[in-house]
């Protein structure tokens, strides 16, 4: 997610070499050049009211053909662009746009039956592009080994990508353990009382570029057995905790773990301020528990789970799974609003952001909406002067209007679909997706990709009555449609189409070259990180099952 205007606007100013960017450091087609050279030269950018284009003015960037012979800057400089074919495709060839999507790949096969079971997922596919400078996003994938189902995760951090890699690591784990009987905890705290190792809970794949908190490790391992510990204790947990129950427990319980380890001493500066920065940063997520019976999908933010549904007639249909908890969402408002004192009911949510500052109204972390302005000081405070953590900066601002809190809560609403042969697939997608393109549309392209079957509707009667003109930007749109697709990967193709598609639907190179070119200090202003799961359902085994 990031530190943008979308979601926070406490985010700290661009440089200034922004406002003077040359076209050989944009390399892009002309007519983006010229815009956001426009743009950038214009505009003054400030940490508290940045002048970041909204969605709308994202728009721009989906206007192409039209030549730009010079722009005129705010300083009275002429600046000539060129726009030809051959100079775009010079920076950018196709195969180089391929290399770009397709570095974070992603594709795993799952046996039907893995000794325990049937599995009611066949493959899944993944990727990543990044529009921060490191990426923000994170995604996570494991099969439950101790219990059974799968688990699938897309996180969207904010404020730095600490939080979403702290929760990607961990939070499968407190599922995981959560949904574990009482008999498997006594065998793994048996095993640690003994020093010996510790039974597998979760078989994980990973990506080549997947990273991992390796010196906070210990201290992952420590609090997950406190976890489950605890889950000794009670007298109620027996066969385990359901899926809905054990993913609500996880979010909540990691999310107070989160909040105390930045609060405590630690063995080394380097995990102490590890924990605050994923204490002070944020994350949304959304979770799929995926089992032979159903989906149970947890969800704290805007991320999004949809699955794409198949109809007899061979058309494809969007179902969410999840609502997005933003500004949106009137009912996510409302929610928020009874939480506070009337007289803070027009304060809570201003400019659709939490406090005027930040876009997702769950998450994980986020202390500076959670916890007292004292204890916020107080921790800041206690680190040693010695630690250079330019990170602190960023929270150092205090939010206006914070007088109730806490103003955020990590509580997931959570989900249930009975699966059904006719269900295809499940998409999890980062807010970077879905700013691109709806639900409906990103479950048709995935439809289409895995049938390889386009669909196309009847002239209607309206269509019928068009001039020649009219009936051939109908023609163009019908024939982008059925395009045949580039990328093996399904998420791939969906990032391909989020940031390619043009005017008639079809994907337009130059669009595609002129995003993948942006220079760092430029891209997060036009696109977000995008992180996108397929999970392909096994629906033969699903209807043997039923």
């Amino acid at each position: 997610m990031g530190c943008r205007r979308e979601d926070v606007v406490w985010s700290r100013p661009r440089s200034e070499a922004q406002q003077s960017l040359s076209y050989s450091s944009l390399r892009m087609s002309s007519h983006v050049c010229g815009r956001i050279l426009l743009r950038a030269a214009s505009s003054t950018l400030s940490p508290l009211s940045p002048q970041w284009p909204s969605l709308t003015q994202r728009a721009c960037l989906s206007s192409w053909g039209c030549s730009v012979s010079g722009a005129r800057c705010s300083s009275g400089a002429t600046m000539r662009f060129l726009s030809t074919r051959q100079d775009l495709d010079f920076q950018l060839s196709r195969v180089q746009i391929s290399s770009i999507l397709r570095a974070n790949e992603q594709a795993v096969s799952i046996p039907e039956f893995d000794g325990r079971g049937l599995s009611a997922v066949r493959k899944f596919e993944s990727n990543q592009l990044a529009a921060n400078t490191p990426n923000e996003d994170r995604r996570s994938a494991a099969t439950c080994l101790q219990t059974k189902g799968m688990l699938f995760g897309v996180f969207d951090g904010h404020g730095g990508w600490a939080c979403a890699q702290a929760v990607s690591e961990r939070l499968l784990y407190y599922v995981a353990v959560a949904m574990m009987s009482q008999r498997g905890l006594e065998e793994l705290e048996h095993c640690m009382e003994q020093s010996r190792p510790v039974p597998p809970i979760l078989q994980w794949y990973k990506n080549h570029g997947d990273y991992n908190y390796r010196e906070s490790a210990s201290l992952y391992v420590e609090h997950l057995r406190v976890f489950w510990q605890e889950l000794l204790d009670s007298e109620e947990h027996g066969d385990g905790m359901s899926p809905p129950d054990a993913l609500y427990y996880a979010f909540k319980r990691l999310d107070t773990d989160i909040s105390l380890e930045a609060q405590v001493p630690h063995s080394s500066d380097l995990i102490r301020s590890t924990a605050i920065q994923v204490a002070f940063a944020g994350s949304t997520a959304c979770v799929a528990h995926v089992g032979t019976e159903g989906i149970h999908v947890a969800n704290a933010g805007d991320c999004r789970a949809v699955l794409g549904v198949q109809e007899e007639d061979g058309s494809w249909s969007a179902l969410p799974l999840s609502q997005d908890h933003n500004a949106q969402n009137e009912a996510e408002l409302e929610r928020l609003r009874a939480q506070h004192p009337p007289s803070e009911r027009d304060t809570v949510i201003t400019d659709n952001r939490l406090l005027g500052i930040l876009m997702p109204l769950r998450s994980f972390g986020d202390v500076r909406f959670k916890w007292s302005l004292e204890l916020q000081q107080s921790v800041l405070e206690s680190l040693e002067s010695g630690i250079e953590l330019d990170f602190l900066n960023l929270y150092q601002y205090t939010p206006p209007n914070y007088l109730s809190p806490p103003y955020l809560d990590v509580a997931p609403q959570l989900t249930y679909h009975s699966l059904r042969p006719q269900d295809r697939f499940l998409i999890l997608g980062s807010d970077g997706l879905w700013d691109e393109m709806s639900s409906e549309e990103a479950v048709r392209l995935v439809g289409e990709h895995l049938s390889g079957i386009h669909l196309q509707a009847p002239v209607s009667p309206t269509e019928r009555q068009l001039n020649l003109g009219q009936m051939q930007e109908l023609l163009w749109k019908r024939r982008a449609l059925a395009m045949p697709s580039l990328d093996p990967n399904a998420a791939t193709h969906l990032i391909r189409h989020a940031l390619g598609t043009g005017q008639y639907g079809e994907l337009c190179q130059e669009k595609l070259a002129s995003m993948l070119a942006l220079p760092e200090d430029l891209a997060r202003m036009y696109r977000d990180d995008i992180t996108a799961t397929v999970v392909y359902l096994n629906s033969d085994l699903v209807r043997q099952h039923r």
